[in-house]
């Protein structure tokens, strides 16, 4: 098929490179000439596990290609919207960003293609679309699955996908798309297909905030956390693979954009919804974990120095957008600390972050001397951290480094869950 993938930041990359890979002819749109500059030459945005492979061959196969033109989404049968919803710092998304795009990409289309939506919107976006647009395009929605670090496998063999259509014909054209990869395609209404993101990624943020609570108990009471959490995964009415590890509130836009939207339907509609709210409380009140264990032991911040172990928002890749590693480190020198960071993924700070934090080039070299450690990003090559190199402080919300650390004489650890 003639696939045109628009939006091209972390979800559009994956996108294009999968398609294109499983035989798709494919061109990425995107009005950033320079970012299709770049990417024509295989030079990548993001980082992510096995996509510059997939670019370096699709590139010389001809089947993968870029373009700032809109003009060039007349030729496929599919236009995917890929782009990455602009957040801002209060979760509040611009769905307009989207929605103007959209409606440019299908002004490009021909009759009867189909413009399928991923970008992270509110249920009705699809009809009002419609609503603005009319029907000569067919409009349909599959909500993102991206897994930051693990999304080749992801797309390539997902668990299943959500797909909503508005007739059979828009179904039949986009089977196509997913033959390749085969997977197990939920279909259901375009409305349907909207809110099952919404409430996929409400359901992860109230278990987050479940365990999270819990843990907080756990710390005052001489319960452990991980225990809580391994009776909690043995309980089939559970299971293992939930959402049930307790550790920081959870951050980027990708939850909390959801938990947003809601509340925002909710105070639109006049439907109360008591416990996302409290999700949303809950996880506010779970952002000062760090600086309340923080003022516990440093009641004076000013002069001592921290040294914090990741900075991206999850290993595998070197987004720092929303990253709560940065809003830790912000925070900390907004207190008068002295903050020396490593991150593998990191070598560079963007401009706006290098009078925050004095970037390392070791692990090593960002602990000598310091006061604290605050463990953020787990890196699994933190693992190999020597425990002689710990400060004598550190401060590990997830107990990442437990095993390596816990028993050194005069460390003091803290972390989320384990009885103070």
């Amino acid at each position: 098929m003639r696939i045109a993938v628009a939006g091209l930041w972390h979800l559009g990359t994956v996108t294009a490179g999968c398609l294109a890979a499983a035989g798709h002819e494919v061109i990425g749109l995107d009005e950033d000439a320079a970012l299709i500059g770049r990417l024509n030459k295989g030079e990548l945005p993001v980082a992510e596990p096995g996509l510059r492979e997939i670019f370096d061959a699709e590139l010389a196969t001809g089947r993968l290609r870029f373009s700032a033109s809109f003009a060039d989404a007349a030729a496929a049968d599919v236009v995917w919207i890929t782009y990455d919803t602009p957040v801002d710092d209060h979760d509040r998304a611009d769905t307009e960003f989207v929605h103007q795009r959209a409606l440019r990409l299908a002004g490009q289309m021909r009759a009867g293609a189909v413009l399928l939506v991923s970008s992270q919107m509110p249920v009705g976006s699809i009809a009002r679309l419609e609503r603005e647009f009319g029907n000569a395009v067919r409009f349909a929605c599959s909500p993102e699955n991206l897994r930051l670090g693990k999304a080749l496998q992801v797309f390539r063999s997902p668990d299943r996908v959500v797909v909503g259509v508005r007739d059979a014909e828009t179904r039949a054209a986009l089977e196509g798309v997913w033959a390749p990869f085969a997977p197990r395609i939920e279909w259901m209404s375009v409305e349907s297909a909207e809110m099952t993101k919404h409430a996929i990624n409400s359901f992860l943020a109230t278990s987050i905030c479940f365990i999270n609570e819990i843990a907080t108990l756990c710390e005052r009471t001489g319960a452990d956390a991980l225990e809580v959490e391994r009776g909690l995964k043995t309980d089939l009415r559970i299971g293992p693979g939930s959402y049930l590890h307790a550790g920081g509130a959870f951050a980027g836009g990708t939850l909390a954009r959801d938990i947003a939207f809601l509340r925002s339907i909710s105070a639109s509609t006049g439907a109360g919804v008591p416990l996302i709210d409290g999700v949303f409380e809950s996880n506010q009140h779970h952002k000062s974990w760090l600086a309340r264990r923080v003022r516990e032991v440093f009641p004076v911040l000013a002069g001592k120095t921290v040294a914090l172990l990741g900075l991206t928002y999850k290993p595998g890749t070197n987004t720092l957008r929303r990253s709560s590693a940065v809003e830790a480190a912000e925070w900390l020198h907004r207190e008068g600390a002295r903050v020396r960071a490593f991150d593998p993924a990191i070598n560079e700070l963007p401009a706006e972050l290098q009078p925050v934090i004095s970037l390392a080039p070791s692990v090593e070299q960002a602990l000598a001397g310091a006061d604290a450690l605050v463990v953020m990003t787990p890196w699994p090559e933190f693992r190999e951290l020597q425990a002689a190199w710990a400060p004598p402080v550190v401060f590990d919300a997830a107990r990442f480094l437990e095993p390596v650390l816990v028993g050194r004489a005069g460390l003091r650890y803290f972390s989320i869950g384990r009885a103070i």
